[in-house]
């Protein structure tokens, strides 16, 4: 069963850090280009974060630069957000996502690019 999924969301204070961690299963793991994306209530669904296959290459979106890394480790088919200085505008529910694009990443936080969708879970920061 091809599926991806999301852990370590929570409640924290602003300032504060929390640690995604997304598994994949029945997907080529190591050659895919893997993201993050968050939907808040009453928006549209965003790109966060993204890493290339190898992992050499990471995109951000401006609004988490210098705050969020995005990482992966290809040995455990998982997929790793750490988010620090945690602002109330970062709350929403986060996705783990597959890209439609094997090998490398391209246009890699666009949601039209993405192939498969983990269930998501909640991130909360409050003032």
């Amino acid at each position: 069963q091809v599926q991806l999924v999301e852990s370590g969301g929570g409640s924290v204070q602003a300032g504060g850090s929390l640690r995604l961690s997304c598994t994949a299963s029945g997907l080529t793991y190591d050659t895919a280009c893997m993201g993050w994306f968050r939907q808040a209530p009453g928006k549209e669904r965003e790109g966060v974060a993204a890493i290339s296959p190898s992992g050499s290459q990471t995109f951000y979106a401006d609004s988490v630069k210098g705050r969020f890394t995005i990482s992966r480790d290809n040995a455990k088919n998982t997929l790793y957000l750490q988010m620090n200085s945690l602002k109330p505008e970062d709350t929403a529910m986060y996705y783990c996502a597959a890209s439609r694009n094997l090998y490398s990443c391209t246009n890699p936080l666009v949601r039209n690019n993405v192939a498969l969708w983990g269930q998501g879970t909640q991130v909360t920061a409050s003032s």
